[in-house]
C-alpha cells in the first residue's frame, strides 16, 4: 500500500507539472480574478475618498463625498467593514467596526506610550520659544475640520506643535488629523473616558445614584455614591464630569509627562474642537506676551477669545483688557504659571464645579498667594463656532457660525498684525466663591488628584 500511495503522489505531481493553467486551475481562476479586481476597485475608491477628505478640510467643507458606483450598492455595515479593512492595511490597526472596548484601550495605551511626533523630520525639533497648541477633541469632526482649516492658514504655524487630546477614539477623526502637513503634531488619548468605561466609574456604573434622586432616597436605595451629592443635591453625570477630568489630565500630561514638552518654557495655548482662529493669532499672542513683560508683570495668562457680541464691529481694536477674570477662549500660559496651578491641585480637584475654567478661577482667587491676572483681547483672534454639544443643540451643521466668523475676518483683515497693543485696565472682578455643582462625588476628587502623580 505504501508503494501504491507513493506512485499516486508522483503521478499527481507529474500531471500538475505538465498541466496548463487554463485547464487545471480554470475553476479557481475566474473567482480569484473577480475578487482581486473587486478589492482593487474598493482600494481606489477608498483612496479617492481619503483625498476628498483632505480637500474638504483644506477648503472647510463639511460634507466629504463618499465613493459611488458599485461600492454604494452593498450594505452600509459591509462598507464600513471593508473601509476599515483597507485602513487596516495602511495603519496596521483593527477596523473600528470590530473594535471592542479592550481593543480601544490597547490602541490608546500604544499611542500614549509611543508619543510619536509627526512631521518633525520636515519642520525640525520644538524650540523653547515655539508655540504649543493643545486641542481638546471629543467627537464633533465637522467642527474639528474647520479648526484645522483655520490653523492651516495661520502665519508661522509651521513653527508650532499641535497636540490633539482625544477623549473619544474614532478612526475617521484620527485619519483627519493624520492628513495634516503644515506643521508638527501628535495625538494623545485620555485613558479614563466614558467610551472605554461604559459600565464602570468614571463612566456610568450600574449602582450609581440617579442625578435627581434626593439624598434620603439614595441612602435608602443603597446606591454607590449616596453620601456624596453636589452642593445642590444632585448626583454626578459622567458626560459632564469627563470634560473637567479631560482638561486636567491633558494639562498634566503636556506639562509634566510628555518628553517633547516636559522642559518647554514657551507658551501653551488651549483650544477646543469647536474653535476657529484668525491668521495672525500667533503674531498677536507674541505681542501680548511682550506687552505683559514690559507693562504688566502680574499678567501671565493670555486670552485670544471673546464672546460673540464682541465681534459685531469690523473695526479691529489694538487694546487688551487687564482683568482678574479668567477667559477660557484661546487661553495661554507657560510652565511657570502651570507650576503654581499644579501646586493647588487639591483646590482644583475638590471644588464643587464641573467646569474646568471656573475651577481654575477658584484656584487663582483662593489658593495662590498672589493672584495672577489676564490680558484679554478686545478684538478676538479665537472664536467659538460650536452650536452643538453638551450645552447647545440648536444647530449641528457648523456652517452658519463659520460663515459669520469668516465674514468678520475678511472685513477686518486689513487691520491684522498690529505692531503694539495698549493695556486697558478694568475694575477688580470678584467671582462667586460657590461653584456650579456637578462635582460632589469623592471618586471624581480622587481620580482628579491621581492625575497629578508623576508618570513616565
Amino acid at each position: 500500500m505504501r508503494v501504491k500511495g507513493r506512485h499516486i503522489r508522483i503521478l499527481v505531481i507529474y500531471r500538475l507539472s505538465r498541466c496548463h493553467l487554463s485547464t487545471c486551475f480554470r475553476p479557481l481562476l475566474l473567482p480569484s480574478v473577480c475578487v482581486l479586481f473587486f478589492l482593487l476597485h474598493l482600494y481606489f475608491l477608498h483612496t479617492a475618498n481619503l483625498k476628498a477628505g483632505d480637500e474638504a478640510y483644506l477648503t472647510g467643507n463639511d460634507a466629504v463625498p463618499y465613493p459611488t458606483s458599485a461600492f454604494n450598492m452593498i450594505s452600509p455595515k459591509l462598507q464600513n467593514y471593508l473601509i476599515g479593512t483597507l485602513s487596516d492595511i495602511r495603519t496596521n490597526s483593527i477596523p473600528q467596526v470590530l473594535m471592542t472596548s479592550y481593543d480601544i484601550q490597547e490602541s490608546i495605551k500604544k499611542y500614549n506610550e509611543l508619543q510619536i511626533v509627526e512631521n518633525q523630520n520636515v519642520f525640525g525639533p520644538l524650540l523653547n520659544d515655539s508655540l504649543v497648541l493643545v486641542i481638546q477633541v471629543h467627537n464633533r469632526i465637522q467642527y474639528l475640520r474647520h479648526l484645522i482649516t483655520s490653523l492651516a492658514k495661520a502665519k508661522d504655524i509651521e513653527s508650532a506643535l499641535l497636540i490633539f487630546s482625544h477623549d473619544y477614539y474614532d478612526a475617521e477623526i484620527n485619519e483627519l488629523v493624520q492628513t495634516i502637513r503644515f506643521c508638527k503634531f501628535m495625538q494623545i488619548f485620555y485613558p479614563h473616558s466614558i467610551q472605554t468605561h461604559m459600565n464602570e466609574f468614571p463612566g456610568e456604573s450600574p449602582g450609581d445614584c440617579p442625578r435627581n434622586i434626593n439624598k434620603e432616597q439614595a441612602i435608602a436605595n443603597g446606591c454607590t455614591n449616596a453620601l456624596h451629592p453636589d452642593l445642590y443635591g444632585h448626583y454626578r453625570e459622567a458626560k459632564i464630569t469627563q470634560i473637567k477630568h479631560h482638561w486636567w489630565w491633558k494639562a498634566n500630561r503636556v506639562f509634566n509627562q510628555l518628553e517633547i514638552t516636559r522642559h518647554h518654557t514657551g507658551l501653551v495655548l488651549f483650544l477646543e474642537e469647536d474653535h476657529y482662529v484668525a491668521e495672525d493669532f500667533i503674531h498677536v499672542l507674541g505681542i501680548m506676551e511682550k506687552t505683559a513683560r514690559a507693562e504688566c508683570p502680574q499678567c501671565s495668562i493670555y486670552s485670544l477669545g471673546a464672546p460673540p457680541k464682541a465681534y459685531k464691529s469690523y473695526e479691529i481694536s489694538e487694546e487688551v483688557e487687564q482683568t482678574s477674570h479668567l477667559s477660557n477662549m484661546g487661553m495661554a500660559f507657560n510652565s511657570s504659571v502651570w507650576r503654581k496651578i499644579y501646586n493647588c491641585s487639591k483646590s482644583f480637584c475638590e471644588f464643587d464645579d464641573y467646569n474646568w475654567d471656573f475651577s481654575l478661577q477658584h484656584v487663582l482667587n483662593n489658593c495662590l498667594r498672589r493672584s495672577l491676572e489676564s490680558l484679554v483681547l478686545i478684538s478676538p483672534r479665537a472664536f467659538h463656532i460650536g452650536e452643538c454639544g453638551v450645552h447647545h443643540t440648536s444647530d449641528c451643521t457648523s456652517t452658519k457660525a463659520v460663515s459669520k466668523v469668516e465674514e468678520f475676518l475678511r472685513l477686518a483683515s486689513k487691520n491684522f498684525y498690529p505692531k503694539h497693543l495698549t493695556i486697558k485696565k478694568t475694575k477688580k472682578w470678584r467671582p462667586s466663591s460657590i461653584g456650579n455643582g456637578g462635582w460632589g462625588d469623592i471618586r471624581d476628587h480622587e481620580l482628579c488628584l491621581n492625575m497629578t502623580i508623576p508618570q513616565r
